[in-house]
């Protein structure tokens, strides 16, 4: 907080010294890393952490169990201990001693979380920090989605390459505020020791290599022609590097879900190759004769009219396609959240966390315009909106049967465009999940241990977190509400409720803390940080209004 207020401090200096044009000039032309994690940001690791009497969500399924004291020592699970019954009295002998027996000096702590919720932290496997023009801080984005529990992050990507190197570095090391960060640069991504274009399958290996070399996890690949794909997916492979894919219309003609899972796909983001493997009479979506891609409400617009193409649900063809998809072990992960306003804009628009945390530069892209991916807003109708319901009617169909099938569905959000806010939309992604007709346990299992395991199969490892176990590393997420009951707790901005003894709304939920690598964080702290990046950032604006007014 002191960090915020000495920036704002700085910034009214400036607009008051400088003048309009010369604050304007002030403005970060490229991505700010964070700043150093504050002496006050953060408590933690402890030689002993004991987190008493709380109902565990483990991220496997189960049900949620308590009360249950969680042990961690350093930045690590050592026990989960159940201590009692529900609404009966602990005995305090079966509970876990907080002090270290052969340490003296050790720092210990606990927290009372009677009465709460703790949950794997959340891994998000379609992040991006958002960058020059929108959110060139990373501090903002990295608090909001600290502060909604997502501890780990899959960069598709980040920012560029050699700069999300050193913040994955320094994240790793916990030198700043943010998730643990895994690196997937999109096909092509340039950086040091490589500036050159991928045309033939050898280029593609040596940007693979390249890119096992610079500190990647794996890669983000696009709809590339058969021989490319396979040269990427095979050398990946070989380096045991993971993959992800959008797709995209461009190429998805010659380069669909199950072209891609044949040559070793890992995961299909959005929603971009399964349709068009469902395709029935078609082998090519039959644009419209007026169709530019370059136009993006054509090209979003024309993404519904597949719910009309494909074979039916339950069909030979449907279950054949799922069921090869899941032999090649392939994840799905759909960031529904990215175009919940291709189905009601003004309900997207109007989300009532935009106001407090949405900085008016992120605002400005995601208006109406040509130029900034996803602003497609140009005249959307009724028509398009309609025929967007349709279209997620079907998908989520695909997505429930490839779950009820043993298929992974994964909970992530592609924020940053579409009126799409990072940390709230991973929230949003899991309610999208629940209208699609998911238990809440499967959510949440999508949301940790899933997630996981798609990030670690690829190394050969076994998972380091996304399950509350001994032997983890303690990454967990701490709410005073219960989210089976309503998911809606787990927003930054919380659930309304009805108090029947007072007969006013209040709000209620929002991550308490959220524990990344055994250093337990304030969430709502995090969240007020946040509002204040907001807040300078409107001032300085009115300001250089102000300003450039009076000159």
């Amino acid at each position: 907080m002191r960090r915020l207020q000495a920036r704002a401090t700085r910034l009214a200096f400036l607009i008051i010294g400088l003048g309009a044009s010369a604050l304007a000039a002030q403005q970060p032309t490229r991505m700010v890393g964070a700043p150093d994690r504050g002496s006050d940001e953060g408590a933690g690791p402890y030689d002993r952490l004991i987190i008493r009497g709380a109902t565990v969500i483990d991220g496997t399924g189960a049900p949620p169990i308590g009360p249950m004291d969680i042990v961690i020592e350093g930045n690590r699970i050592v026990a989960v201990r159940g201590v009692g019954a529900p609404n009966t009295p602990i005995d305090p002998d079966r509970r876990p001693r907080l002090e270290v027996a052969d340490n003296p000096d050790a720092v210990v702590h606990e927290i009372d979380a009677a009465g709460m919720y703790v949950l794997p932290g959340f891994v998000d496997l379609h992040l991006h920090t958002g960058g020059v023009p929108k959110a060139p801080e990373a501090e903002y984005t990295y608090k909001l989605w600290m502060a909604h529990g997502i501890t780990t992050g899959r960069g598709v990507a980040f920012g560029p390459h050699d700069w999300a190197r050193q913040e994955k570095s320094r994240s790793a090391a916990n030198e700043i505020v943010a998730p643990r960060m895994w690196l997937y640069p999109y096909m092509g991504t340039r950086g040091e020791g490589w500036d050159r274009s991928v045309d033939t399958p050898e280029d593609a290996r040596e940007w693979v290599r390249w890119v096992a070399a610079t500190d990647g996890d794996g890669l983000k690949l696009g709809s590339h022609r058969p021989e490319i794909m396979e040269a990427l997916l095979d050398e990946a492979a070989q380096l045991g590097l993971g993959s992800t894919a959008h797709l995209n219309q461009m190429g998805v003609a010659q380069m669909n879900a199950l072209d891609a899972a044949r040559l070793g796909l890992g995961t299909v983001t959005h929603f971009y190759g399964l349709f068009e493997a469902l395709y029935k009479g078609h082998d090519v979506q039959p644009w419209p004769p007026e169709v530019n891609y370059n136009d993006e409400q054509h090209r979003f617009g024309q993404v519904a009219m597949q719910a009309y193409l494909i074979h039916e649900r339950g069909s030979p063809e449907w279950n054949a396609f799922l069921e090869e998809l899941l032999e090649h072990d392939v994840t799905l992960d759909p960031t529904m959240t990215a175009y919940q306003a291709s189905w009601d804009v003004d309900d997207q628009m109007g989300a009532p966390w935009h106001q407090r945390y949405t900085l008016p530069s992120l605002w400005d892209f995601y208006e109406a315009n040509r130029e900034d991916h996803g602003s497609y807003y140009y005249d959307w109708t009724t028509w398009e909106e309609v025929a967007w319901r349709d279209f997620l009617e079907v998908w989520h169909d695909l997505l429930k049967d490839y779950k009820n099938m043993g298929g992974r569905v994964t909970v992530s959000s592609d924020a940053g465009y579409i009126y799409n806010l990072m940390g709230f939309s991973t929230i949003q992604e899991m309610e999208l999940l629940q209208h699609a007709g998911f238990h809440p346990l499967e959510i949440i299992r999508g949301a940790t241990m899933h997630a996981a395991e798609t990030l670690f199969k690829p190394t050969g490892r076994p998972i380091e977190y996304g399950v509350v176990r001994p032997g983890l590393l303690a990454d967990l997420v701490i709410v005073e509400e219960n989210p089976i009951q309503n998911l809606k707790v787990l927003y930054g901005t919380g659930a309304r409720r009805l108090n029947d003894e007072t007969g006013e709304i209040e709000t209620v939920g929002g991550v308490l803390y959220t524990i990344k690598d055994g250093i337990v964080y304030d969430a709502k702290q995090l969240l007020e940080d946040v509002a204040e990046m907001v807040e300078a950032q409107k001032r300085a604006r009115a300001a250089a209004t102000e300003e450039g007014g009076a000159s």
